[in-house]
């Protein structure tokens, strides 16, 4: 069976700390990270809980594969990835299908 996947960033309230991911089941996943499931994460350590970009894949493996690519880009990649896609930097939640 296939399974689709997504990468995701998430950020901090100020905008200062971003943390780049991977999933099968996004909606899943931000409840998770927003509820402090697991409470030593770094995404709850530092209250990571704010989607402001996001790409849905067909494979996971495809998705893995572009989290690898964007975790291995400069940060300054990472900021115009996000402002091209989302540049009020709102919380993407309500967005997702």
């Amino acid at each position: 069976m296939e399974r689709g996947g997504y990468i995701y960033i998430l950020t901090n309230k100020k905008h200062t700390v971003l943390y780049t991911g991977v999933t099968s089941n996004l909606m899943n996943r931000l409840y998770e990270r927003r509820n402090g499931l697991y409470q030593k994460s770094f995404t709850s350590r530092y209250n990571v809980t704010k989607l402001v970009y996001y790409e849905g894949f067909i494979h996971i493996e495809e998705a893995i594969a572009r989290e690898k690519q964007i975790k291995a880009g400069s940060r300054q990649k990472k900021l115009d990835l996000i402002n091209g896609f989302n540049s009020n930097w709102e919380d993407l939640t309500d967005t997702i299908e």
